[in-house]
């Protein structure tokens, strides 16, 4: 029997020379990068779940929208997230998303996928270094800093 296949490729172009990019530092950091990569008509529009990718010495290989959601929430697919933090050979990865309601208290369902995503990293020795709810104004709240990661 011969049947054809489709063939798979997978691939990872650095624009960028890594020893060029941000290293993060803090969350104010993360922020900062946060906010200056995120869609300024949208953030108080809907919400939008991204990773930042990062090397061994927290700099930033990129970034990445995992999903556009609608008015109150966004469905995060472990599937996509893990695909492309595999296939960037990333080392670490901060998650972020938006509450376009200004409201920075994570909510359960926030806190539960951010153990859901840890739990699944750490399969892969893939760290989770924080994750950020930013809102409209310029505020954020860190996981990390309130000590519920």
């Amino acid at each position: 029997m011969t049947a054809k296949v489709n063939e798979i490729k997978i691939s990872y172009r650095e624009h960028t020379r890594i020893s060029e990019a941000p290293q993060l530092t803090s969350s104010r950091d993360v922020a900062a990068l946060l906010r200056a990569n995120w869609d300024a008509d949208t953030l108080a529009l809907k919400e939008s779940f991204k990773i930042l990718l990062l090397n061994n010495s927290n700099r930033v290989k990129g970034t990445y929208q995992v999903s556009d959601g609608g008015i109150t929430g966004t469905v995060v697919d472990l599937r996509i997230l893990f695909a492309v933090v595999l296939k960037t050979l990333s080392v670490a990865i901060i998650l972020a998303h938006n509450h376009p309601s200004g409201n920075l208290k994570p909510s359960q369902p926030d806190k539960q996928l951010t153990q859901k995503i840890k739990r699944a990293a750490a399969l892969f020795d893939i760290k989770v270094l924080d994750h950020l709810i930013i809102v409209p104004n310029g505020d954020y709240f860190s996981f990390a800093d309130n000590g519920i990661l």
